[in-house]
């Protein structure tokens, strides 16, 4: 097939674009019809999908041209500001609550660290029986996600400078700049000083500079970077269309508002969590292990900023501190994080605990 045939998906996501900017302020302001109101929300949500399976397929293409680490960190990076500007858009114009942030954060946390960290060990371990990585590059990411997870979803609750779970303008700058900082540390360590801890054991780093070949009649590294935007722009734009349908259902289901940010965070992660699991029963493990606490980091340490930023501009509370249930949660799963990845073999037991983890999540979401 011609690679342009394989771009037919553009046209769904700027059609249904243009359409809900033209008329959606319409569409959307009467759900008194159930049937409307599941037409609206599977449109933007099947739209929202394709635009992001195709951003995956993309940086995917622009991973294999850069290799590893560099190409794992294109798909992270990629993802990640897809989620920093969905929430942004939703932010700005108003539709999103003080906790969008927050619930979204943990929601990803969750779904990254306990879903689907354990669906790729689980699967890889029922393949391969036992799987192998790289135990440096799997404790830098831990060392970072621990801390900067502790100072944005836990501390909140316990700062007394504002009233509620909040940081204060001090605070929060100090916030912005540590947490863009330490990534900023880390993007080094894993581009230039020690690229080799994030490549299987055995393997050896791609050198800058020395991308791989492209195949024969396929899209250059130029057109993959334009489409990847291209794609991204519609989700962004959608993502606040999306969100009056979804505060309709949240408010009719009397679901908990946590429900909100765990729709959002599979939306943004869908797609490239489907590509670490296919890279787990590839036996690809290290890649596995690359998406998930890269996705894992990249959100913590870039969205919470972003959010803190976005409130300082729009004069917004912005709510971070994580109540009794979801800190035991984030805070086991931290410390399970570190046990799983303290040896450098994997087996389906390891797997299972993470994924029973996940499910309490979700259990915990509709009963308290």
């Amino acid at each position: 097939m011609p690679a342009w045939r394989r771009e037919r998906a553009l046209l769904v996501g700027v059609a249904t674009t243009v359409a809900f900017l033209a008329f959606g302020k319409g569409w959307l302001a009467n759900f008194s019809s159930h049937g409307w109101f599941v037409l609206m929300l599977a449109w933007l949500f099947a739209a929202i999908m394709t635009c992001a399976f195709a951003v995956v397929r993309h940086a995917d293409a622009i991973a294999e041209r850069l290799g590893e680490p560099l190409g794992t960190l294109v798909l992270t990076l990629t993802m990640s500001g897809m989620e920093m500007m969905m929430i942004a858009a939703v932010m700005y114009t108003g539709q999103g609550g003080a906790s969008l942030a927050r619930d979204t954060m943990m929601a990803i946390v969750m779904i990254v660290l306990n879903g689907l960290v354990g669906t790729c060990l689980l699967a890889g371990g029922l393949r391969y029986h036992e799987q192998t990585y790289n135990l440096y590059g799997a404790n830098a990411f831990l060392a970072l996600i621990i801390p900067l997870s502790v100072f944005g979803l836990v501390l909140p609750e316990f700062t007394v400078s504002t009233p509620g779970p909040m940081l204060s303008p001090l605070q929060s700058a100090f916030m912005v700049v540590m947490s863009v900082a330490l990534y900023g540390v880390f993007l080094a360590i894993q581009t230039l000083r020690h690229r080799d801890y994030f490549v299987s054991p055995g393997a050896k780093a791609t050198a800058p500079g020395d991308p791989a070949p492209a195949k024969a009649g396929a899209l250059s590294l130029r057109s993959h970077v334009a489409l990847l935007f291209a794609y991204a722009v519609p989700i962004v734009l959608l993502a606040k269309q999306i969100a009056t349908p979804i505060d309709h259902g949240i408010r009719v289901l009397g679901a908990p508002p946590a429900l909100g940010g765990l729709l959002v965070a599979v939306l943004i992660l869908s797609p490239e969590s489907l590509a670490a699991v296919r890279a787990a029963l590839a036996n690809q493990l290290q890649r596995s292990i690359n998406l998930a606490l890269g996705t894992a980091l990249s959100s913590i340490s870039l969205t919470i900023p972003a959010v803190l930023v976005i409130g300082f501009i729009t004069g917004r509370t912005i709510i971070l501190g994580l109540g009794a249930v979801d800190t035991l949660l984030l805070l086991l799963t931290l410390v399970v994080s570190m046990l799983t990845f303290a040896l450098q073999r994997t087996n389906v037991l390891l797997g299972a605990v993470h994924l029973l983890l996940f499910l309490a999540y979700l259990m915990l979401i509709f009963d308290r």
